[in-house]
């Protein structure tokens, strides 16, 4: 699966996880020079406190584009820090 915002590949791998429609890409496999966490939080009933990353291309920025559980309830244990898009950023397959 790849991430792909602005013309870039934000993240690339084939061992995503799909929870709810959304793939989660291990952190390993973001291109981090893409991503500014910021301070913007959201709360899943079943995975926990989501923190997020501004998605920052040649100048444009996607703001709270990314998002991850770096300390996700235990039903989520198996997406800690896995990062997952919206806002525009195209998942498709590799």
């Amino acid at each position: 699966m790849k991430a792909i915002w602005n013309g870039q590949i934000l993240a690339e791998s084939a061992e995503t996880i799909n929870v709810e429609g959304n793939e989660y890409f291990p952190p390993e496999s973001i291109n981090k020079i893409f991503f500014v966490k910021n301070d913007h939080h959201t709360l899943c009933p079943w995975k926990g406190i989501a923190s997020y990353y501004d998605v920052v291309v040649d100048g444009e920025t996607n703001t709270s584009a990314a998002w991850f559980y770096s300390e996700p309830k235990t039903a989520a244990n198996n997406i800690k820090n896995y990062v997952a898009f919206w806002r525009g950023v195209e998942v498709e397959k590799s």
